[in-house]
């Protein structure tokens, strides 16, 4: 039975052996007598007492035990390297080669990853992966910055990553991440470097602000040093503040997401072919789309959360592996999204068109109006299950002004006759990633003129037949006059003209006061044209 003790090193408490105390403890006072003679060499005895303290718990972490015993304490200090060593190799000249060898087997170590927040611009993601890939971190930098013009793919990977990577915050952790070994003489090396490049840098200073300073006196180093302090703070201060907005808006905004996605296949599941845009996609892959487009959604904005709270209470509170595996899904999802993108692109690659005359019966003037009617085919009365003697004598109508109408996609125009018969000419075309494929959609489209005597009555939009999917898919109508025949325009058809507004036909359109909704525009074919009849 041996006798232990409970220690604080590095502000841990362990629990240690007797004579293992006893070892450690004569160590310390040798390392202490070695570094501790001046004020500045007490941070580097601070430096040495964490780093034992972390190894004590990978040993006990590792080897599942509570106490530290005396061959721990013996790999500890071999693995540090002894004070007599150490001071050996100060006072020893060994040759060119040699020293070369030496000084790096003792010097270099496995590098592990940190973010280096010493010479970071933003959050140190860059530098940090400069240490580690062996990479300058002016390239990495610029390849950041390119990389958020690619859709913005680059910030949230440089999100992800902040969340993921910890921050190097120990002497041990910076000189892991340079692939420093922590060791006696590791850690008396880093301090002098630091030591070094901080007197540097206030000589750098110095000499800069000592013209300032005999200028302008006092007050405005005050001002500065006061100036200072506050940055820092009111820095802090905004970014906790955007931080918990996002915290709040976050987890609202996240669960719109899902909201939305929900209502997509619900959509999809009644009738998606029938509602814009996502009639765009094919229904072979839309749920795959979706659910790609959705990820690529949903994962920054829980990188963004995780981030923020990070940021708001300084906690890690996710494991990094599950921070990369957050950044694999969503690029992931990027690539699913852009390959769908690039097929549905494909899609609209080649237009066909295919044309029909239909004769009309001749009248001296023609009525032209806005039917909203709807048509239905047999098929479409066994679906929608229309009894013929339930709805006998009734009118279905839609208004066509629903947020999932498809694009306006009936133009109409108006142009002289070869001959003196009067006829309409209907152009459908479409698009497809070929020509035959863009044809069998053009074929798809089911369009309703109807004439009743002297009234032509044309339907506001199309429909697509057989579930067709949207490749901008249209209808053009020409009504071809003989010179001298009149038609009376419904003031609701103006918009579906193409290249003309029959507006100025009205008499009284510049009056503010006089009411046109029932009005009809009053036009003639002529020689050059369709012109108003108010103008002959």
């Amino acid at each position: 039975m041996k006798r232990t003790l409970n220690i604080n090193i590095g502000n841990s408490i362990i629990h240690i052996e007797e004579d293992a105390c006893e070892l450690l403890t004569n160590y310390l006072i040798e390392v202490k007598q070695h570094f501790g003679k001046s004020a500045d060499d007490f941070e580097i005895v601070a430096d040495i007492e964490n780093r034992i303290a972390e190894m004590f718990l990978e040993a006990l972490s590792t080897q599942q035990k509570q106490v530290i015993e005396l061959a721990d304490v013996h790999v500890v200090i071999a693995s540090m390297g002894s004070v007599k060593d150490f001071e050996d190799n100060e006072e020893e000249i060994p040759d060119a080669a040699e020293s070369e060898t030496n000084s790096h087997s003792a010097r270099f170590a496995e590098r592990k990853i940190y973010r280096d927040t010493d010479e970071a611009m933003l959050a140190g993601v860059c530098s940090g992966l400069s240490h580690y890939l062996k990479i300058d971190v002016s390239i990495l930098r610029i390849v950041a910055v390119l990389s958020v013009f690619l859709g913005g793919a680059g910030l949230f990977a440089y999100l992800i990553l902040w969340v993921a990577i910890p921050k190097a915050l120990t002497r041990a952790e910076k000189m892991a991440m340079k692939g420093e070994a922590a060791t006696l003489e590791g850690f008396k090396r880093n301090f002098e470097e630091e030591l070094s490049s901080v007197k540097h840098n206030l000589k750098n200073a110095n000499e800069h602000l000592e013209p300032l300073v005999k200028r302008s006196g006092n007050f405005i180093v005050e001002f500065l040093e006061v100036l200072g302090r506050l940055i820092p703070v009111i820095g802090k201060a905004i970014l906790k503040f955007i931080a918990v907005v996002i915290i709040i808006l976050g987890p609202i905004l996240l669960f719109a997401t899902f909201i939305v996605l929900a209502a997509l296949f619900g959509f999809w599941d009644s009738s998606a072919s029938q509602i814009f845009p996502f009639t765009i996609i094919n229904e072979s892959y839309f749920t795959d789309f979706i659910i790609a487009v959705f990820v690529v959604l949903a994962v920054p904005i829980i990188a963004l959360v995780l981030l923020s709270i990070r940021v708001a209470f300084s906690k890690i509170i996710i494991h990094k592996m599950i921070s990369y595996g957050l950044l694999l899904v969503w690029l992931a999802g990027v690539s699913v999204t852009i390959f769908y993108i690039a097929k549905i692109t494909n899609e609209f690659k080649e237009e066909a068109i295919f044309t029909q005359e239909v004769p009309i019966k001749p009248f001296p003037v023609y009525t032209l109006e806005l039917n909203r009617s709807m048509f239905f085919s047999k098929d479409d009365s066994l679906r929608y299950q229309l009894n013929s003697a339930e709805y006998s004598g009734m009118v279905i109508q839609n208004d066509g002004d629903g947020p999932f109408t498809l694009p306006r996609n009936v133009i109409i125009s108006v142009e002289k006759a070869e001959g003196n018969v009067p006829v309409i000419v209907q152009s459908y075309r479409s698009q497809g990633r070929n020509f035959e494929v863009a044809l069998k959609q053009a074929k798809n489209i089911q369009y309703s003129f109807v004439q009743t005597d002297s009234v032509l009555k044309f339907s506001p939009e199309i429909r697509l037949k057989n579930r067709a999917n949207w490749r901008d898919q249209r209808v053009e109508i020409v009504i071809k006059l003989p010179v001298g025949m009149k038609i009376n325009v419904d003031r609701k058809l103006d918009g579906f003209f193409q290249g003309y507004s029959l507006w100025s036909c009205d008499e009284y359109a510049d009056d503010p006061d006089a009411d046109h909704s029932h009005e009809l525009y009053k036009g003639i074919m002529t020689a050059d044209g369709l012109e108003c009849q108010n103008k002959h």
